[in-house]
This record gives C-alpha cells, sequence and structure tokens, in this order.
C-alpha cells in the first residue's frame, strides 16, 4: 500500500473491510477471483524483477 502513515494503512483496511463485508456472497466470490488474479499476477512481475536485479550480481 501507498499509505504515508500506519494510522492511514489502518484506514485503508478498515476501509476495505468494510466495503468487503458490504458484498453480496455473489459478489465475494468474484472479488476473490479477481483479488486472486490480481496477486499471481504481481507476484509473478515481482519475481521477474527480482530475478532480473538479482542476476546482476551474479558471475557469467
Amino acid at each position: 500500500m501507498n499509505a504515508g502513515s500506519e494510522l492511514e494503512r489502518a484506514e485503508i483496511n478498515q476501509e476495505l473491510k468494510d466495503l468487503y463485508s458490504s458484498l453480496s456472497e455473489e459478489d465475494k466470490e468474484a472479488f476473490n477471483i479477481q483479488l486472486q488474479k490480481f496477486l499471481a499476477t504481481e507476484v509473478g512481475r515481482i519475481k521477474s524483477d527480482y530475478e532480473s536485479v538479482h542476476g546482476l550480481n551474479q558471475p557469467n
């Protein structure tokens, strides 16, 4: 998260929890699927970035 402080981060987290709680079960399921896809994409991107940077430190 791009929160400026721990307080802001806590407020954002609470807002997201409240939003999620307000969703119907069908919408929660759709949200969870979309979240899983997003996280898988981001983890893959971070892994690729890490391997790219880490590879610079490896001898040929």
